[in-house]
């Protein structure tokens, strides 16, 4: 059968977590072609200095989504993590942001880098970043404020009303929208709500491929409140979030977490007032949702999502989605 075609759209560690789990599908016999849409505003740490410093993207989010999709996760994976400890200019850079900067002014294309890049690496998938026009991310606080840059949006206090892309109109890479109109599943998340999958959905032209595909659409609900970005907020509120950005409903399926975070874990985010999403599960139904609950949480005192379990459902949900499709072609043949 032809590979399940799945979209993941996101940023951030949740995304390559998931692809982590998704890239085992993806080798021979290949059950899954997978695509990454990767945000491009982060403006902090290596990938900040760099932007600042060469104009390029911020390589960092769609590194490590090159590395979670590599075939051989040896000597050659280590190297793009590598991290400089020490050295003048040099300390705090991976060797991979370094890396894709030297390869986009070698080609003067951002996105044929990350091509060359995930070639070198064998990834097994494609990535692409949401845009490639130089964006920045600002936002509207409740108590009024308009704060700008990433990083100072993460630590901003007050809660966020919304976020807008400067410049205001950018558009998606064609492939993108190749890949969207194609799929069998979209995904958006896990991760930042405000700063790593919303950016996506501000992409002129994305949101409307989205709600053209005749994918299944499905939406990992973050496992703990984020700090500076998310207190209080409920999985409904998520969705909701996201839908107000991308000027209406997107998807159709929530996948919700089921195993309670323990109390080992809740001390450790104690400190910054960050606790586990209630997911109101009535409240998405109301909205038209179908709700996907599973044991999600990830082993050890970091919370994050199992990355295996994660996939599993997504290719649960694109042999769905493709069965459905292929149920109504049936039909409109008969």
């Amino acid at each position: 059968m032809e590979p399940l075609r799945i979209v993941a759209i996101g940023g951030g560690t949740g995304l390559s977590a998931l692809l982590h789990g998704l890239k085992r599908y993806a080798h021979e016999p290949r059950q899954a072609d997978i695509t990454a849409v990767v945000t491009v505003t982060d403006d902090g740490g290596s990938s900040g200095r760099l932007r600042r410093e060469f104009e390029v993207l911020p390589p960092g989010d769609i590194r490590n989504c090159m590395v979670a999709l590599s075939e051989d996760e040896g000597l050659l994976s280590q190297l793009f993590q590598y991290r400089f400890a020490s050295g003048r200019g040099l300390k705090g850079h991976s060797f991979g942001n370094l890396f894709l900067t030297a390869l986009t002014n070698l080609t003067g294309d951002f996105a044929q880098a990350v091509k060359v890049s995930s070639e070198i690496l064998a990834s097994l998938g494609r990535i692409f970043p949401a845009t490639e026009a130089n964006v920045s991310l600002s936002a509207e606080l409740e108590n009024g404020r308009i704060v700008t840059g990433e990083t100072k949006i993460s630590k901003s206090r007050s809660r966020i009303k919304s976020i807008r892309l400067h410049p205001r109109v950018v558009k998606p890479l064609p492939e993108t929208l190749e890949a969207i109109e194609r799929a069998d599943l979209i995904t958006f998340g896990p991760g930042s709500l405000f700063t790593s999958v919303i950016p996506n959905v501000l992409v002129q032209g994305i949101p409307s491929a989205i709600r053209r595909s005749r994918a299944l659409k499905a939406y990992y609900v973050n496992l703990m409140w984020q700090p500076g970005e998310t207190i209080g907020f409920r999985a409904s509120d998520h969705v909701q979030a996201i839908h107000r950005h991308a000027g209406g409903p997107l998807f159709d399926v929530a996948i919700v977490n089921t195993r309670p975070i323990t109390a080992r874990q809740r001390r450790k985010y104690a400190a910054q007032q960050a606790q586990a999403v209630v997911n109101d599960i009535d409240r998405l139904s109301s909205m038209g949702l179908q709700v996907v609950a599973a044991d999600l949480l990830a082993d050890g005192d970091i919370v994050r999502h199992d990355s295996r379990v994660a996939a599993d459902i997504a290719m649960d949900l694109a042999r769905r989605s493709r069965a459905n499709r292929s149920k109504v072609r049936v039909l409109g043949e008969k």
